[in-house]
């Protein structure tokens, strides 16, 4: 049974990796300037998604995919929030459900370390 606890930290999870990846769309925004950001940004996001392991088990992908599958801030959050609500991930690489959690609360961390202060940056100079 799943307890409330760990469902709120799976909560949680999502949006500190949302909260983190919104910082990069606003820097792409204000880098782009133009109606089209929102299809570049488009453009970058799908890839992304589907190269994790939110939808195919890396395993199962080409050899060159599977180290981005891997490493991909999705597929960290993805395995830990999986692992949180009790679902089995299909997953056989220990390394990652192991430190699936870990790379959960790191990479968003560092994707906001990075674009937030890009972002007030950007912002700034387009302000003068």
């Amino acid at each position: 049974m799943l307890s409330g606890a760990a469902a709120l930290l799976a909560l949680l999870l999502l949006l500190w990796l949302r909260y983190s990846l919104i910082w990069l769309g606003i820097f792409l925004g204000l880098t782009f300037r133009t109606e089209g950001a929102s299809t570049a940004i488009q453009v970058l996001v799908w890839p992304i998604a589907f190269a994790s392991n939110a939808f195919v088990a890396p395993e199962t992908m080409p050899a060159w995919l599977q180290p981005v599958a891997d490493w991909n801030p999705i597929s960290a959050t993805a395995t830990a929030t999986r692992e949180l609500f009790g679902n089995a991930t299909g997953i056989t690489a220990a390394w990652q459900v192991d430190a699936s959690m870990w790379l959960a609360i790191a990479w968003p961390l560092v994707i906001t370390l990075v674009f937030l202060p890009l972002s007030a940056r950007a912002y700034r100079r387009l302000r003068h």
